[in-house]
């Protein structure tokens, strides 16, 4: 009987068995996937194998089972490979017959005229981590899968030590000279946010620079195409072999796979090596697309899929079982409005709004409409002041994944939003809008400043304009463009109204008025207590997945309320304001833990938006040239 550290330290050492059994098991290849499936269910087995975005590439050891958690940013070519073939041993004179599954590299002295040769193929996807993945996901993740377990300490690979190029955190330090306590350095890291809370920890290093490759040839030859600038992390190349069809891009993921770094992967690294191995006559790959296929996998190791499945939220602290959730979810909600009231300086009806906008989501699409998405555009936020980036920071503390965009004029014109496809080196470049479902996008337009929008930055508004309309962003495959349809929050912080269209303008009317607004708002965050902060992150997750239904009841009753209310003005209300007020209605009920809506919800949901239309109104009065 095969223990824990078998499957997951030698799981290859499971396929070869089961291979070396295919004649009286014909389909052992079903078997192999089957095997490792049961074993991950058994007692939360799971949270025994390392994770490749918790723990750095070279304490993993080579051809162990390992997971990750990612976002698909591409997908390549199929590629073809040996599944079964036969190698000669001179000394002996015999042959073997070898299982190349789940392998990179064969062994040598393959026969390559042997009938026992089988060709598969296999695809390949460019991974990712979740883009704007927050550090707290990060180091929560670790923590729960690692604490208590003995592979929480791990050491680095006696097979695998590449020579550490640069340092990046101090945690790395210790990591080298103390990797017995690495998991302490884990602990660090959640006990800081705990401590702070509106304090992100620092991403631990979990790439290794390459064994033969200087500094400058990692970061200057090799582009790890994240969507955001400044992210860290493992990029991952994971082949797949059964059932591909059911993977997009930018499906977020979790694999468990068999790790692959092997050195000869490597070789290829730049314009030199990679012609003296290619012969023009043969039409094979170009030199931009061997180096981006086949990057040195120090850097972007090989993954080879066992088991993936798509995630429906990165939360980690969302348990199983959600019944006790659902009964504290009214109770939560008057806490965090009561959070959020304090943040927006006693502006309760904009508190109301943006926990509206959290729990927003996708839920359904009416031809190319969009159901249930709730951009919120927060106006009267003062221009160039440090407010909107701190309100930033307090989604940041609440979201697992986000992402805030300065629309300075530089960034609009410069930078690369959409993204496009490279055909000379047959890639997907992947740009700022490429995001992961449910991540929170804060725009941030106090940062917008008088300039001339130059084509790129006419190109990167309408963009965010579709984004915001339609939920979709439109890839540039240079002859053409393909749709892409996303569930992205979108929240826009503005001066005065916002240039880019919204499904609600709340203007913030705050209330206090501190005299060291940094102060103000670093106090209200780290005066929650850590647990509160939890409540709240489930909270919002909770009341995001559930279900909605209006009855016929209720339906027939709203109707009649429209009628009511276009007797006396017919311009007084729109079809496209009976729609607002709707979702209104939905995000209310379902912000309260209810899913259906009731008569009370329905007019409470009416005051609410009499409240918003009266202040946007006199607001407009004030300022006199507002539209």
């Amino acid at each position: 009987m095969s223990t824990v550290h078998d499957w997951i330290n030698n799981p290859l050492d499971v396929v070869v068995g089961l291979f070396a059994q295919r004649n009286s098991i014909p389909d052992w290849e079903k078997k192999v996937v089957e095997y490792f499936k049961d074993k991950l269910k058994l007692n939360d087995s799971h949270t025994w194998v390392p994770s490749l975005n918790d723990v750095p590439l070279h304490y993993l050891k080579p051809n162990s089972l390992v997971k990750f958690r990612c976002m698909v940013q591409d997908m390549f070519d199929p590629e073809f490979f040996m599944s079964v073939y036969e190698i000669e041993d001179p000394a002996s004179n015999s042959t073997q017959v070898k299982c190349g599954k789940y392998k990179d590299v064969t062994e040598c002295g393959v026969d390559f005229n042997s009938r026992n040769t089988v060709t598969s193929e296999r695809q390949t996807f460019y991974c990712v981590p979740v883009p704007g993945e927050s550090q707290r996901v990060l180091s929560l993740t670790a923590r729960h899968c690692y604490a208590g377990t003995s592979q929480a300490k791990l050491v680095p690979s006696t097979s695998y030590i590449p020579n550490r190029q640069k340092r990046s955190y101090e945690e790395d330090d210790e990591m080298d000279t103390q990797p017995q306590q690495m998991n302490d350095v884990n602990k660090g890291s959640q006990s800081s946010v705990e401590s702070q809370g509106n304090v992100e920890p620092k991403r631990q290093e979990t790439q290794a620079p390459s064994q033969n490759s200087s500094p400058s040839h990692c970061t200057s030859s090799l582009d790890l195409n994240f969507p955001l600038p400044g992210e860290k992390g493992p990029a991952c190349l994971v082949k797949v072999y059964e059932d591909w069809d059911r993977f997009k891009v930018n499906d977020v993921l979790e694999v468990y796979g068999i790790l692959s770094v092997d050195p000869a992967l490597s070789g290829v690294v730049d314009e030199k090596e990679v012609s003296s191995l290619i012969d023009p006559t043969e039409g094979m790959e170009t030199v931009e697309e061997q180096r981006v296929h086949c990057p040195p996998a120090s850097l972007v190791p090989r993954l080879h899929m066992l088991h993936a499945q798509p995630l429906v939220h990165n939360n980690p602290l969302l348990p199983s079982d959600l019944s006790s959730v659902l009964v504290e979810l009214a109770s939560v909600r008057a806490e965090l409005l009561t959070f959020l009231t304090h943040v927006l300086m006693g502006d309760s009806l904009a508190a109301e709004y943006l926990i509206f906008h959290l729990i927003s989501n996708v839920y359904s699409r009416r031809d190319v409409l969009p159901l249930g998405k709730f951009t919120l555009n927060l106006s009267g936020c003062p221009h160039g002041s440090p407010y909107s980036e701190h309100l930033f920071k307090v989604i940041q503390q609440l979201v697992p994944s986000s992402y805030r965009l300065s629309m300075s004029l530089h960034n609009m014109n410069k930078q690369s939003m959409v993204p496009r496809k490279d055909y000379t080196a047959n890639r997907l470049v992947s740009g700022t809008l490429q995001l992961a479902k449910n991540t929170s996008l804060f725009l941030d337009e106090t940062q917008l400043e008088q300039g001339q929008l130059d084509t790129t930055g006419v190109r990167n508004i309408a963009a965010l304009g579709n984004l915001i309309s339609w939920q979709k962003v439109d890839y540039d495959f240079n002859y053409h463009q393909m749709e892409f349809p996303c569930n992205i929050n979108v929240l826009i912080a503005s001066e005065g109204r916002s240039l880019l269209p919204s499904d609600c303008q709340v203007h913030l009317r705050p209330i206090l008025n501190p005299p060291n607004l940094e102060e103000y708002l670093s106090a209200v965050l780290v005066a929650q207590v850590p647990s509160q902060l939890n409540k709240y992150r489930i909270y919002l997750s909770v009341a995001r997945a559930l279900e909605y239904t209006i009855s016929e009841e209720i339906t027939k009753a709203v109707e009649e309320d429209f009628v009511d209310m276009r007797k006396d003005d017919p311009q007084s209300i729109s079809a496209d304001d009976l729609h607002r007020l709707l979702v209104v209605a939905r995000l209310f009920s379902l912000s309260h833990g209810q899913c259906t809506l009731s008569r009370d919800g329905w007019v409470k949901a009416k005051q609410l938006e009499d409240l918003r239309i009266s202040r946007t109104q006199q607001q407009k009065r004030i300022n006199g040239n507002e539209p």
